[in-house]
């Protein structure tokens, strides 16, 4: 586990947007990605009846939405262990297999960095 203090300080940032984004929105996940120029996308878990997203993947499609052409970053705060395969595929085909994800837990504690490859 890693303290959200000894993180670059652009990580720790997302990191905190994603906290911001499940709190604000009572959702059970929150994610925030970073593109390439340093602009930064941020949400929560979709749960429609007809549209469900994972807070990841409506980050990535809102960087993708924007225009964003790359990702230097994401992270995702959440209760679970570990993004999910879809997750990670949503970020590797935005910024690459080499992009770090940053998972969180609702604290801010960093549990896991693993790549979107």
């Amino acid at each position: 586990m890693t303290q959200s203090t000894d993180l670059d300080p652009e990580d720790r940032k997302i990191i905190t947007l994603a906290r911001s984004a499940r709190a604000r929105n009572g959702v059970p996940e929150g994610a925030a990605v970073r593109d390439d120029t340093g602009r930064t996308y941020v949400a929560g878990t979709v749960g429609l009846d007809s549209l469900r997203l994972s807070a990841l993947r409506t980050a990535v499609a809102m960087a993708v939405a924007s225009g964003a052409t790359s990702l230097e970053a994401a992270a995702v705060v959440t209760d679970g262990e570990a993004p999910s395969e879809e997750d990670l595929a949503a970020v590797r085909d935005l910024g690459g297999p080499g992009t770090p994800v940053l998972v969180a837990a609702p604290d801010g504690t960093v549990r896991r960095r693993v790549t979107a490859g």
